[in-house]
């Protein structure tokens, strides 16, 4: 159980997450926004508190067993990099370098990024990477877990039920899903390019161990994954969360979804994000 310092202190980080990308994605004029402002509490809570981490990036043993994360919603990448920097696994400063070219931070994740293990971006490919490399790791007797993030939008493509198949076939225990329950996607909402619902139902018929949590409740994010940490099967959290989370003018709005602000949205949403 968390404490009420602990909740603060992620509540501050992941308010900081939020800046960042308002900041990066202004600076590149490019990047999508709200879908990473929408899954900043559970990355930020993922990161800090939940994932057997190794900042340092070295080859040793505890980067042998460190846990492995998948950012299938690959496009949400500027969160995932202002969280890496948090850690220590490059300077803040180079956050600013987002989406520019040489820079290491691409638009989506590539692994000569460090902190980054697997190059995702066309999405629906991001559980199938996870289910291998949850197999791998029971094979090397490895007692790692393996975390995949993917947006709502994204659950309509196909390969990700088959991998949703594959992992209960293959008893992954080791794997954890996190769907970005926003609802909404480039094209509006997910009820009405293609439905999606009823959500949990259908992940149960596949034998998930599923939990429904409000993806912006610190406790609720912390507590739901370390229960799916312990659960004997795969484990997928649904998290329910509002698009452009933090910047009032962006949430619930699908516009949002890959437009980089102007000068007056950029300072509006930084005094936002600060007061």
């Amino acid at each position: 159980m968390l404490s009420d310092i602990e909740v603060q202190k992620l509540e501050k980080l992941s308010k900081e997450n939020r800046l960042n990308v308002v900041k990066m994605v202004y600076n590149a004029q490019s990047g999508h926004i709200g879908g990473a402002l929408s899954s900043a509490d559970i990355i930020t809570v993922l990161y800090h508190m939940c994932m057997n981490t190794c900042p340092k990036w070295t080859k040793d043993k505890n980067f042998q067993n460190r846990d492995r994360f998948v950012l299938s919603k690959g496009h949400a990448s500027s969160v995932l990099y202002s969280v890496l920097a948090q850690l220590g696994y490059f300077p803040k400063e180079e956050l600013m370098t987002f989406r520019l070219f040489g820079s290491r931070l691409q638009g989506h994740p590539v692994p000569i990024c460090p902190g980054i293990d697997a190059a995702t971006g066309s999405l629906g490919q991001g559980l199938s990477i996870a289910c291998g490399m949850a197999m791998g790791l029971r094979l090397d007797k490895n007692p790692a877990h393996v975390f995949c993030l993917l947006g709502d939008g994204e659950l309509q493509e196909g390969s990700v039920w088959e991998a949703f198949m594959h992992a209960t076939h293959e008893k992954l225990d080791n794997l954890v899903a996190i769907i970005d329950r926003n609802r909404l996607q480039i094209d509006g909402c997910t009820e009405t390019v293609k439905s999606l619902d009823p959500l949990p139902d259908k992940l149960k018929a596949f034998n998930w161990e599923v939990i429904e949590i409000d993806g912006h409740n610190i406790r609720e994010i912390y507590d739901a994954i370390e229960k799916a940490k312990s659960a004997d099967k795969p484990a997928v959290i649904i998290a329910n969360t509002i698009k452009g989370k933090g910047v009032s003018f962006m949430e619930n709005n699908a516009g949002w979804h890959g437009k980089a602000p102007n000068k007056e949205d950029f300072e509006r949403a930084v005094k936002e994000l600060e007061d």
